[in-house]
């Protein structure tokens, strides 16, 4: 199993959005990045553990956890011109751009605000923290999501 975080902004699609879907499931469309794309497609297997992270939130932070439940697929929102994510060079016969289906797990009781995890000294490498980091798909160690299910009182 590995783990990931996958970040959002929760005025595009929040986890509340994901906790009143049905079967709280959906596809993680949208990621227009090279290598974010190459974990989706490539890296996140079915029963991978998610972070979900509010990014441009106030303040920024890690609301919950959810679990790839569906492999890397084509992202076929690249393919209709009236969705903001159109790419007229990906086509269904050419793929471009991947995603993934998770499902919630749990909505954390606070969320764990950027600020507070930068103060824990185990999560000092963490992905999220290193300065300049900008993918919105990224690997955490095991150690690294254990540590932030303890800070959220979660397991």
């Amino acid at each position: 199993m590995k783990y990931w975080l996958l970040k959002t902004e929760p005025e595009s699609f929040s986890i509340q959005d994901l906790q009143d879907s049905p079967k709280q499931t959906t596809f993680w469309d949208g990621v227009r990045n090279y290598q974010a794309r190459n974990t989706l497609r490539d890296d996140m297997k079915i029963g991978d553990r998610v972070l979900f992270y509010h990014s441009n939130a106030d303040p920024p932070a890690i609301v919950g956890v959810a679990k790839v439940v569906k492999e890397g697929y084509p992202d076929h929102t690249a393919w209709d011109e009236n969705n903001h994510h159109y790419d007229p060079g990906s086509t269904p016969e050419k793929p471009r751009w991947y995603m993934v289906d998770i499902q919630l797990e749990r909505v954390f009781a606070q969320p764990l605000g950027l600020d507070h995890l930068r103060t824990i000294k185990s999560l000092a490498k963490m992905e999220l923290l290193r300065k300049g980091s900008r993918l919105s798909v990224q690997p955490v160690t095991a150690e690294e999501f254990k540590e932030v299910l303890k800070q959220a009182g979660a397991k």
